[in-house]
């Protein structure tokens, strides 16, 4: 199991706290520093079922700043990459914490149950 944090998060704070209060065995990866690469972006997506619009803090005013917030939603590859590698160059949009779990699954932990979701998702 590894989970995506930015230490200056509340959420990813309540999160780390959490999993090692149920004792779980976990790997950080502070994803501000150690950036996903566009692959591993795509990864966690297809592990979450999501697109990267959906993962994307759109409210946060670098995604203004940036213009991610008029890239298109469709759901072509063209645009999904888009999206992607911007992701990349700017990981500060990525929602966070994000959990992938055991079972190849992963999830975004930003509530308690998001977390004991990632761990009940066994092999």
């Amino acid at each position: 199991m590894e989970i995506w944090i930015n230490p200056a998060c509340s959420k990813c704070r309540s999160a780390l706290t959490l999993l090692d209060a149920e004792g779980a065995d976990y790997t950080v990866r502070r994803y501000l520093e150690d950036v996903p690469s566009e692959a591993e972006i795509r990864e966690v997506l297809d592990r979450l079922g999501l697109e990267p619009w959906d993962i994307t803090r759109t409210p946060d005013p670098l995604a203004k700043e940036t213009g991610v917030r008029d890239l298109p939603r469709e759901g072509t590859e063209p645009a999904r990459q888009r999206w992607i590698a911007h992701l990349a160059a700017h990981p500060k949009l990525i929602q966070r914490p994000i959990i992938t779990a055991e079972d190849g699954t992963a999830v975004i932990a930003r509530s308690e149950e998001a977390v004991r979701e990632a761990l009940s998702r066994k092999r």
